[in-house]
C-alpha cells in the first residue's frame, strides 16, 4: 500500500532535494525513517485508569498499540518507584508513517487555534525534528465527548538528513507547515 505522500516523496521530493543539495546519487537524497509519538502520563502514578486512556488514545491517533513506558530510576520527590508505568509511545515506519505525516499535516494542525506554522528551531542538529503537542484533540479519530482529560504529545520525525537545513527542506517539501 503506498500512501499519497509516499508517492509525492517518491516522484517530487526526490528531484527537489538533488537539485537543491546537489546530490549526485539517488540514495544521497535523505528520507523519512520513522516517527515516534510519546505520550507521557504523570497521573498514571496515582490512577492506572488513565495509562489505559492514553493507550486507547495513542491506538486511535496512530493505527498501532503503544508500548508502555516505565520509570528508570526511583525518585522520592516525585513519588515514583523504578518500573512504575508512567507513560506510552509509538514507533511508526514505512506506510503507516508517511500516512500519520499526511493526516498530522492536512488535518490536525490545521485545527489547532492560533496556528501560524511550527517552530523551525526544533531540530537536534543531526537531522531529526521534534513537534510538541498541547492536546489530543486536534485529531479526528478523537471524539470530544469521551475525553477524560486534556493530554499532549511529542512526536518526533528521525530522518536519514546529516544537518538540519537538509532535515528541514526535507521536512517542508513532505509538507510541514513552518512558521516563517
Amino acid at each position: 500500500m503506498v500512501t499519497r505522500l509516499q508517492e509525492k516523496y517518491e516522484k517530487e521530493v526526490v528531484q527537489a532535494m538533488m537539485e537543491k543539495f546537489g546530490y549526485k546519487n539517488i540514495m544521497e537524497v535523505p528520507k523519512l525513517e520513522k516517527i515516534v509519538i510519546n505520550m507521557g502520563v504523570g497521573e498514571a502514578k496515582d490512577n492506572a485508569k488513565f495509562l489505559e486512556t492514553a493507550v486507547s488514545d495513542l491506538t486511535l491517533i496512530s493505527g498501532q498499540k503503544p508500548v508502555i513506558t516505565r520509570a528508570k530510576k526511583s525518585v522520592a520527590n516525585f513519588k515514583i518507584r523504578e518500573n512504575m508505568p508512567l507513560g506510552c509511545k509509538v514507533t511508526l515506519r514505512k506506510a503507516k508513517m508517511y500516512e500519520f505525516a499526511d493526516k498530522l499535516v492536512s488535518i490536525a494542525l490545521p485545527r489547532v487555534r492560533d496556528f501560524r506554522g511550527v517552530s523551525s528551531k526544533s531540530f537536534d542538529g543531526r537531522g531529526n525534528y521534534s513537534l510538541g503537542i498541547k492536546e489530543q484533540l486536534i485529531f479526528p479519530e478523537i471524539e470530544y465527548d469521551k475525553i477524560d482529560k486534556v493530554r499532549g504529545m511529542d512526536i518526533i520525525f528521525v530522518t536519514t538528513a546529516n544537518t538540519d537545513e537538509e532535515a528541514r527542506e526535507l521536512l517542508r517539501f513532505l509538507g510541514m507547515p513552518f512558521a516563517q
